[in-house]
């Protein structure tokens, strides 16, 4: 019920609409009811560039129908709600933020993103007998939600709810190697603050979401903020083939072995692929 109140409030703050002063509207049958019709223009603007993205103000106007000074009063407005960001800035180009994504992906709780991720995760970490991560993107950071362990003494440990950056995980570069360049570079333009030296440069960094996006998922090896553990990552796809979250194979280094790789990164794609396909027909 919380998030069903937080929900309804930033609907009524993104319309320009005091909800109090519409609740004997709202009980009228909706026939009855006039639209607004800023907010069905503002709505619109928000589909248009969910499916879009990135896209111009001139553009929006053209697949809108829309004055140019309408569609920016719209993008402002959505901007300010936060459900829009400027993903490109030297061209002025929009997409949407992750306060989109989470309302469309959450609308019956996050739980039960949870538990359709959870037999996909199970049979992964059962096929590999390694530790499994589900996580989902929060702006330029992952955050664990779900997680198997593997029945091996020495295992990889995350908490569930740790929070890392995009580019210090396997996740993170498999989700980088699916955005658009300006996403990417606006993500890679950030300092990372409390991890430990070295970090890697933005080039190097540029170079591994490269690696990633040719082979398909990305190989993490002892990397610098995670000594001697050895990840694969691959990218989970939304509807619109969107990256917003990713499975992770956690496995200690010492138990790695490098002829095993092309298995363990068809299995952890496939995974990825199966959960693609299942949050994107729930």
């Amino acid at each position: 019920m919380r998030d069903g109140r937080a929900a309804n409030a930033t609907l009524w703050a993104l319309i320009g609409t005091d909800e109090s002063a519409d609740v004997t509207a709202m009980e009228k049958p909706a026939g009855s009811v006039r639209p607004l019709s800023s907010a069905l223009s503002t709505l619109r603007v928000l589909e248009e560039v969910a499916a879009r993205q990135p896209i111009g103000v001139s553009e929006l106007a053209r697949v809108t129908a829309m004055p140019k000074s309408s569609v920016q009063r719209c993008l402002v407005t959505l901007q300010q709600a936060g459900w829009l960001r400027i993903i490109d800035p030297d061209r002025t180009r929009w997409g949407v933020t992750m306060k989109a994504l989470t309302i469309g992906l959450r609308g019956t709780g996050e739980q039960d993103l949870r538990d359709l991720a959870r037999p996909v995760v199970k049979r992964l970490a059962a096929e590999t007998d390694e530790t499994v991560h589900f996580s989902l993107r929060d702006g330029d950071d992952i955050v664990v939600i779900a997680r198997e362990d593997s029945t091996h003494a020495v295992r990889v440990f995350v908490e569930v709810g740790s929070r890392v950056p995009l580019r210090a995980s396997s996740t993170g570069l498999a989700i980088l190697a699916g955005l658009a360049p300006a996403e990417v570079d606006e993500v890679l333009r950030k300092p990372v603050e409390s991890f430990p030296e070295p970090i890697p440069t933005a080039r190097e960094l540029r170079a591994e979401i490269a690696r990633t996006a040719e082979r398909g998922y990305a190989l993490n090896g002892s990397a610098w903020f995670r000594p001697h553990v050895t990840s694969l990552g691959a990218a989970v796809r939304n509807a619109a083939g969107r990256p917003f979250a990713g499975l992770t194979l956690a496995i200690p280094e010492m138990r790695f072995a490098p002829a095993d790789e092309a298995r363990l990164a068809r299995l952890t794609m496939s995974a990825a692929e199966e959960l693609s396909e299942l949050i994107s027909s729930a």
